[in-house]
């Protein structure tokens, strides 16, 4: 899976690709200043690292052509040339990295904002169609390698190509007979790199493969650990697992064999080079063709050309990967998000809600129609109660109220004004869902009720929790309101959780509420108080319920009955009792008997 992964974030260095770039200029351009700052500190940083085999190389010749107080004199000089160009060496150095930091983390801490923004303003559909686990990806890990590659990659490229450069018109300048000896041995290194890394390469996929297999089990496990404790499985799971391990290591070791030989070679060829050059050197120095001061200055610089060739093909791997991220984060920048952003119309007077003539298909299931031609009406103040089987559309009808999703045909409208024609955030703001399974945040209970109204007092939360019935309970627990509810709320119990959901929406205090069976889970005692809470925050508002207990629902205005995505039967509880071959008197029996 991870070799997968990564094996997608590489692409190809074409034109087109490297375009892509141009998509960091609107982030780019606050901080190029600072970007041209570390630029110049990286060049300088660079040539002063060059002029140290230049300085041992007169080291070397003073040493062997001076004598008495002209050699101290000469060493004296070196000396405090060596300590200048080490300071600025690290001043230039400490500037680079500074400022380089600074520019990528400003850039990338932009970048992952305005994604992060743009993702929650995203529709229902893309959601469902994304991999929560993919767009934290795209958020973390994918930002982080284009920040690795601007903080690093991309620096040391620089002074690879630099290095490169001026060693090699500085070896032809010191002799050209050693660089034309030196250069011989370069198609051998390079022949013997590419055919023993392409093993390597494919090798180290395996590797991956095989620890990603060994990640897979061991997610699965744990996500399973019930089951994998109910049916006492865990010693196939620790012999699954085992196996996977033990293929995994046994590529690595092939892998290293491959690693070692490559290892070898190179060593074998860089130190033979070496030789070859100091042997033909020595006859130079000895034919008094160069000095032994320039035949050291050759090796080192001959040293730093090979660094800084053997280092770009980790700067291409880099620059690959970092041009895959990019894309990746393209893509979710080029995705259309929701319009909340429509002309404001202020305040939304409360009214009639009508749903006339919908048709509505989700996106991801285009050949399924799950709502035919629905219609009816929600007074304003009343309650609409929605039942049927599972699929028959219940949901999809709350989800269309709270504009999660828009109709293919017909439309809701709001006294006769299609809600489509209002702001999509004011209109939201006038709807408060209490769902079944209840998701609360992993920071505290107060955190959690204040999501309903941010800016609300502490008297105004205590009064909506009092409302819901779960002030008591929540001043039971030693931290009170500060009580940390943990991961989707899991230190709660259902109960608790629904109280607190109907806290936040109390506290929002919409006009329009959905109850999506919002006690169907819950124990008696539970779903009494929940119910009491409930009663509390329908008054005068006009209600939405989904439900498949009728004990809740019988005071109801109206109630209807949905198959297939339609509406088959419409009245009160006790209208619909009355006719003995209707869908709800069946329902009604199976409960109530």
């Amino acid at each position: 899976m991870q070799s997968s992964i990564e094996d997608k974030t590489k692409v190809r260095l074409t034109k087109e690709n490297l375009s892509s770039v141009k998509f960091f200029l609107p982030f780019f351009r606050p901080y190029i200043g600072w970007f041209l700052i570390g630029m110049l500190c990286l060049l300088l940083s660079t040539a002063t690292s060059l002029v140290f085999p230049y300085a041992i190389g007169n080291i070397l010749d003073v040493s062997m052509q001076k004598q008495g107080s002209d050699f101290t004199q000469s060493m004296y000089d070196l000396a405090w040339f060596m300590f200048l160009i080490l300071t600025l060496q690290a001043i230039f150095s400490f500037f680079r990295i500074i400022t380089f930091t600074k520019v990528s983390e400003n850039v990338i801490a932009n970048i992952r904002k305005q994604l992060y923004s743009h993702l929650i303003q995203m529709d229902m559909h893309f959601f469902h169609q994304q991999r929560v686990g993919d767009l934290n990806s795209r958020l973390t890990a994918d930002l982080s390698q284009i920040s690795d590659t601007f903080i690093l990659t991309l620096p040391e490229l620089l002074r690879g190509i630099i290095n490169l450069i001026i060693g090699i018109i500085v070896i032809f300048w010191i002799s050209t007979q050693l660089t034309l000896v030196m250069l011989v041995s370069f198609p051998i290194v390079i022949v013997g790199a590419i055919i023993l890394g392409k093993y390597i390469k494919k090798l180290s996929k395996q590797v991956q493969d095989e620890l990603a297999n060994t990640s897979t089990i061991a997610q699965e496990t744990f996500l399973g650990i019930l089951n994998v404790k109910t049916f006492t499985n865990e010693s196939y799971e620790q012999k699954r697992y085992s196996a996977s391990v033990d293929k995994a290591v046994k590529l690595a070791l092939r892998a290293s064999w491959f690693r070692a030989a490559f290892a070898s070679f190179i060593i074998f060829c860089l130190f033979g080079a070496i030789i070859l050059i100091v042997g033909y050197g020595a006859y130079l120095v000895q034919n008094k063709t160069i000095s032994v001061g320039n035949l050291t200055q050759f090796v080192i610089y001959t040293v730093f050309v090979g660094a800084a060739l053997g280092g770009f093909s980790e700067y291409y791997a880099q620059i690959q990967k970092t041009l895959g991220a990019t894309q990746r984060v393209r893509e979710l920048f080029h995705e259309v998000p929701e319009a909340l952003q429509i002309e404001q119309i202020g305040v939304i007077d409360e009214g009639n809600l009508r749903f006339d003539d919908i048709y509505f298909t989700y996106p991801s299931r285009l050949d399924y129609p799950v709502l035919q031609g629905v219609s009816f009406e929600m007074k304003a103040g009343e309650v609409t109660a929605l039942v049927g089987q599972s699929g028959a559309g219940k949901s999809t009808i709350a989800q269309l109220l709270m504009r999660l999703y828009e109709p293919q045909r017909g439309q809701i409208l709001l006294n006769d004004k299609p809600i489509r024609e209002f702001s999509l955030s004011e209109w939201r703001k006038l709807i408060a869902i209490v769902p079944q399974d209840v998701l609360l945040f992993g920071g505290t209970i107060l955190e959690n009720i204040l999501y309903g109204k941010l800016n609300a007092t502490t008297e105004e939360v205590y009064h909506a929790a009092k409302l819901a019935n779960a002030h008591e309970f929540i001043m039971s627990f030693p931290e009170g309101y500060n009580t940390i509810v943990g991961e989707r709320g899991v230190k709660l119990s259902g109960g608790q959780r629904q109280r607190i959901a109907i806290a936040r929406a109390l506290l929002k205090n919409p006009k329009i509420l959905i109850l999506d069976e919002a006690t169907s889970s819950l124990d008696s005692e539970s779903e009494h108080l929940v119910q009491e809470a409930l009663n509390t925050l329908m008054k005068g508002r006009t209600t939405l319920i989904i439900a498949h207990r009728l004990s809740t629902i019988k005071a109801a205005h109206q109630i209807l009955v949905l198959q297939n995505g339609k509406i088959i039967e419409k009245g009160t509880h006790q209208e619909l009792v009355q006719n003995t071959h209707s869908a709800y008197f069946k329902l009604a029996e199976l409960q109530f008997h």
